[in-house]
């Protein structure tokens, strides 16, 4: 496993053809991922920055400075650990095994097809909630890993997209009362950096005992840019037994300079609805239905490996069920030292689940949801499992 995650931090992809790619995101929380990714309208976390900034203003000011530290993230997918543990298993010194290359191949074909993910996450941040506006400051540094098995007609690659980044983001929001309701404007600043790959690793070169210092000066590359968020979030009849809320954001406004490398984020606009009924025999609960990149500004990626190039095109794509968020979010417990909730949603027209759970200044949170990778005739569904472990008050 050690060797496939070090090739793969240093971001491997290959493929003689591929058509594969998942919507540009800086950060997945899982409380969110358990809720099907919906959270335009819903807000109330410091990781509402990355969806619609707005939200910052539903943070409770009952609970002060809002501190979230060392939250470590951890993403998979469902076969990794299976593959990394076979691919560890080849011996790759071809004078101690004459059958290296024909194990490789062996492995290859195997999985042939597969996707895989791997990621790490930590996103550090101190948010407050006051009488005349909300803010928030974060830290993020995250490591992207995908890659995709190809064995077919006779010829073996890995491919895999990669990256490291991270970044500083500042957010502030404001409620205002209008003739409509409650509005709650929001903003916020991003500046990204990050050192992506896009190549690819034949069986050969995965046998080379130097694949990756050579992968490394073939493909990486480096980019960094600002970026913009607004959004806003009415409130039209807020005193009502539904509590429903509208919402909208526009993300990565100027794309952030860095779309024409792996992990780049284009413009996108989100829009999204939710209510909150009062139930009197449970704490809370969150209905939520979010479309997100509404302006289909997201494309898929095609490669096309010619010798040590990589070839790129990108490709429209308008596919509505990857866009289309459902999700629910039910509220057992809230209090000084124990909240717990429980979350589920549809995201990519796959379940999604989660627990979320606040033990004084313990934060474990946990979720699965399935990526769908690619789209059309190409999709290639990928089903993750995230779970995120950090300190906080």
């Amino acid at each position: 496993m050690k060797r496939l995650i070090s090739l793969a931090l240093l971001g491997a992809t290959s493929s003689l053809m591929a058509l594969d790619a998942e919507h540009a995101y800086l950060y997945k929380d899982p409380r969110v991922m358990g809720m099907g990714g919906a959270n335009v309208a819903v807000g109330g976390y410091s990781t509402s920055v990355f969806s619609n900034p707005a939200g910052l203003a539903k943070i409770k000011k009952s609970h002060g400075f809002v501190v979230d530290l060392l939250g470590l993230g951890v993403s998979v997918s469902d076969k990794f650990e299976d593959f990394a543990t076979d691919l560890d298993d080849v011996e790759t010194d071809t004078d101690t095994n004459p059958n290296a290359t024909s194990d490789i191949v062996k492995l290859l074909k195997n999985y042939s097809g597969d996707h895989f993910h791997f990621g790490v996450d930590n996103y550090t941040a101190i948010s407050k909630n006051s009488d005349a506006f909300a803010w928030s400051l974060g830290v993020l540094a995250a490591a992207d890993i995908n890659y995709k098995v190809h064995a077919n007609g006779g010829t073996s690659f890995l491919e895999t997209s990669s990256r490291s980044f991270g970044g500083v983001i500042l957010g502030g929001a404001k409620p205002y009362e209008t003739d409509f309701g409650r509005l709650d404007v929001g903003v916020s600043l991003k500046y990204i950096s990050q050192i992506s790959y896009e190549g690819g690793l034949t069986v050969n070169e995965l046998l080379d005992d130097d694949v990756q210092e050579k992968f490394k000066d073939k493909y990486e590359e480096t980019s960094s840019g600002f970026g913009v968020d607004i959004g806003a979030t009415l409130y039209p009849f807020e005193d009502s037994y539904w509590h429903p809320a509208i919402g909208f954001s526009l993300l990565n406004i100027g794309s952030m300079s860095m779309d024409d490398n792996y992990g780049g984020q284009p413009m996108t606009l989100n829009v999204g609805m939710s209510i909150s009924p009062d139930v009197s025999i449970i704490e809370s609960l969150v209905v939520a239905v979010d479309y997100v990149d509404a302006l289909n500004a997201n494309q898929v990626r095609f490669y096309n490996l010619s010798g040590n190039t990589v070839n790129v095109e990108d490709i429209d794509e308008d596919d509505y069920s990857k866009r289309l968020r459902l999700g629910v979010g039910l509220g057992l417990i809230d209090s000084s030292f124990l909240s717990m909730a429980l979350n589920a949603g549809m995201y990519q027209g796959a379940y999604t689940a989660g627990v979320n759970l606040e033990m004084t200044m313990l934060k474990i949170n946990v979720a699965t949801y399935q990526e769908e990778i690619g789209t059309g005739n190409a999709s290639n569904t990928d089903r993750r499992y995230i779970a995120k472990l950090g300190f906080g008050w």
